[in-house]
């Protein structure tokens, strides 16, 4: 579960990385040139398979990566994501 805007801090232990699933990987693959879903495939296909994916969307988000895949999702979809948390967040108010 991604945790709301508010509540993403970033921690300097990454201790997650050495975990993740993508470790070792080409790094091409997570930052593919375009931002449509076949050339994200082949990295959302690692993630789904990845313990840390969670750990790695909640970096993604609470240090603003703008591009590359990150958690399962591409830069557009984290972008999303991150207006649908801000608008949760304004009806809570």
């Amino acid at each position: 579960m991604v945790m709301a805007l508010n509540d993403l801090v970033w921690e300097p232990d990454e201790g997650w990385r050495d975990a993740a699933a993508c470790a070792g990987s080409d790094l091409d693959i997570f930052f593919p040139v375009g931002e449509d879903e076949g050339s994200a495939a082949p990295a959302k296909a690692i993630c789904a398979i990845c313990p840390v994916r969670e750990d790695c969307l909640n970096y993604a988000l609470s240090t603003n990566q703008p591009e590359g895949v990150w958690g399962g999702m591409t830069a557009p979809e984290r972008r999303r994501l991150r207006r649908r948390l801000r608008e949760r967040q304004r009806r809570a108010s």
